[in-house]
């Protein structure tokens, strides 16, 4: 999950911290410089002091008895998201102690480091930090004296341009900045949660596994309109506005030795307000009757306060009635050295970019521009197991840097999953079979987690609109390696050999769709039959079909042929131990002129004995072109 890190606009944290104290003076930063411009690109607030931790207070230190989800308090800027996002951090050591790195010998020096499109970057700042009457204006500790989480936050506004593009963002990007972990936000109010038992314990297990497995999560109650920005309901909770979740757990109901022989726990989860107030006071909020039935030591566990200090218990079932999203940032296992499940990663940098030439456009908008669509980037993978769980995430480069220029807004992005043939090496022409698709928004990120069956698939990242410009980053996880390249070649390429060795006259797509009728292998009647599709040296081979004299076979391949008078063989074996049986075989032409949708044909023997009718019938789909950019 760490890989290299990167000086943020190569600002080298260890050369400028030598010099600073080599020189005996305290860091003060040249590119994030303590004015207006770091803190604000449109509105202006007068008076604003910059000061140093030491001019604050009189003993100021980076944490005061460690660190914990207590100490944040929002400012003024509205970007609860982040101080959220920071409340989660705060409860995984593992993950601060790397946005955090060393802050040993004080030179008015920090560095902290976060995960950006597919790299991270060690940002430089200095410890002068903006005041008004001498009190931090943006976010601060509960601990006068604590200034981590306002210089993280310090270096977070420089990363972005400024403290003002931090207003109004997404709790998702930060939690994946903050660990290069794939964020997968959940719609509450789509999944029926709060009817379907069933499907509520299932998200409930998720969620948990996520938070056993040192992922962050984060929720809000979506607000529909501007005056429900940040409204308080009557339960206490607040819309618009993003709580850290820092807790998740089985809760043991009962008293003494019987809470150990009875069966019943209730599904929790513990979350808190940045505001460090205004809290939940329904069911099992700080003071309710409800924690009667909970043991001391029980509650000691989860430990449970009685404080205004932002931070509730609900149940599981409340929480999805109330609230109307979560975020999930997994922190996806890639490690061979691990007692839990561990994916292969693939990752690729794409862009999006514009032509006249629909051959070299590569932004044609969402399927709903058919005659464009497939002039996107496209990217093919393979999912090698009968049934593969695959999650998919496509980031696009980061704008809030760009929020001075007008320019910060993200687009609408999304991607669609394509089944192809197992053979294909070159880009799509035509539709093929839409296996998935993820929502289209215009958010830094989009996920998607589906199951995949065995075969070869491509993806197809786009924007919304056509003719929209921009950079991106691809993330595939599969159980095993999935050979994830991008498609950049329309068609075989000329070579100084095509002269001498010919080039392909007509491309065909062979769909194997199902067979019936095949001859008994075995005493129970049946037979474990998988078919073969050969031309001019090439051969596609499908899974094998169990016990089935009548296999669905639904298997493509596409051939790029130099011979188009040479047919085409299509074989069906049976699967054997030792050695397999042949069942029978067909011919095929694939001439460009056979409009006709469907071929179902009698299997034949082969060699010299091709004439003879072998028991079973084979489905047959094809496509021919004589232009190699048509299929």
């Amino acid at each position: 999950m760490f890989s290299s890190v990167k000086p943020y606009e190569n600002q080298r944290y260890a050369a400028l911290k030598k010099e600073c104290l080599r020189k005996k003076q305290l860091f003060e930063d040249p590119l994030f410089p303590a004015n207006d411009d770091s803190l604000f690109y449109k509105s202006r607030i007068q008076g604003i002091q910059w000061k140093r931790p030491k001019e604050i207070c009189a003993d100021p230190h980076l944490f005061v008895d460690g660190i914990s989800s207590h100490d944040l308090h929002q400012g003024q800027v509205g970007n609860c998201w982040f101080v959220a996002a920071c409340s989660s951090l705060a409860s995984r050591e593992a993950l601060w102690q790397k946005v955090i790195p060393d802050w040993k010998d004080y030179a008015g020096i920090f560095h902290f480091q976060f995960w950006r499109f597919g790299q991270w970057l060690d940002v430089v700042i200095d410890d002068r930090l903006p005041t008004l009457h001498n009190q931090l204006i943006y976010c601060h500790s509960n601990s006068k004296n604590e200034f981590w989480c306002a210089l993280v936050e310090k270096a977070y506004a420089k990363l972005s341009g400024c403290y003002e593009a931090l207003d109004g963002g997404n709790t998702a990007d930060a939690l994946v900045d903050f660990t290069g972990g794939v964020s997968e936000p959940i719609d509450l109010t789509e999944g029926d949660y709060i009817t379907d038992e069933a499907k509520r314990n299932l998200l409930f297990e998720r969620v948990l596994k996520v938070h056993n497995r040192g992922g962050l999560i984060s929720c809000s109650i979506k607000a529909t309109s501007a005056a429900d920005m940040e409204a308080r309901l009557a339960c206490g909770l607040v819309k618009g506005h993003a709580y850290a979740v820092t807790d998740v757990r089985k809760v043991r109901l009962g008293h003494g030795l019987l809470s150990f022989f009875k069966s019943e726990k209730l599904d929790m989860i513990r979350m808190r307000n940045p505001w460090g107030e205004r809290e939940w006071n329904g069911p099992w909020s700080d003071t309710s009757e409800e924690w009667q039935k909970v043991s001391k030591s029980e509650r000691e566990k989860m430990g449970m306060t009685v404080e205004d200090d932002g931070e509730f218990w609900m149940t599981f079932e409340d929480f999805c009635r109330y609230f109307t999203d979560i975020i999930k940032c997994r922190l996806i296992n890639t490690s061979y050295l691990s007692i839990h499940k561990t994916w292969e990663e693939a990752v690729l940098h794409g862009a999006w970019t514009r032509s006249d030439d629909p051959l070299k456009n590569r932004s044609g908008g969402c399927i709903n521009h058919k005659d464009t669509f497939l002039q996107n980037p496209q990217y093919v993978f393979d999912v090698k197991k009968a049934e593969d769980e695959v999650l998919i995430s496509i980031q696009q480069k980061p704008k809030r840097t760009s929020r001075k220029e007008g320019k910060g807004e993200n687009l609408a992005i999304g991607f669609d999953i394509h089944k192809v043939e197992l053979n294909r090496n070159y880009r799509m022409h035509t539709l093929q079979q839409k296996v998935a698709s993820s929502i289209y928004i215009n958010s830094r990120s989009v996920f998607l987690r589906t199951d995949l069956k065995e075969g070869r698939y491509v993806i197809i990242p786009t924007t919304f609109d056509p003719g929209h410009v921009g950079e991106f980053l691809l993330r595939i996880f599969t159980d095993v390696p999935s050979d994830c390249r991008e498609l950049t070649l329309d068609e075989p390429p000329h070579t100084c050999w095509s002269g001498m060795c010919g080039y392909p006259q007509v491309v065909s797509q062979i769909h194997v769709l199902a067979a019936a009728g095949l001859k008994n292998q075995d005493s129970q009647g049946g037979a474990d039959p998988y078919v073969i599709i050969k031309c001019e040296g090439q051969k596609v081979r499908s899974a094998v079909k169990k016990d089935t004299v009548s296999p669905e076979f639904d298997v493509k391949g596409l051939f790029y042929r130099k011979k188009p008078g040479k047919p085409i063989i299509v074989q069906i074996w049976n699967h054997n131990l030792i050695s397999d049986e042949f069942l029978g075989q067909v011919a095929l032409k694939g001439d460009p002129s056979d409009q006709q949708s469907v071929h179902t044909l009698h299997l034949q023997d082969r060699g010299n004995r091709k004439s003879n009718d072998l028991p079973g019938t084979i489905a047959v789909r094809m496509l021919s072109s004589n232009i190699l950019t048509n299929v």
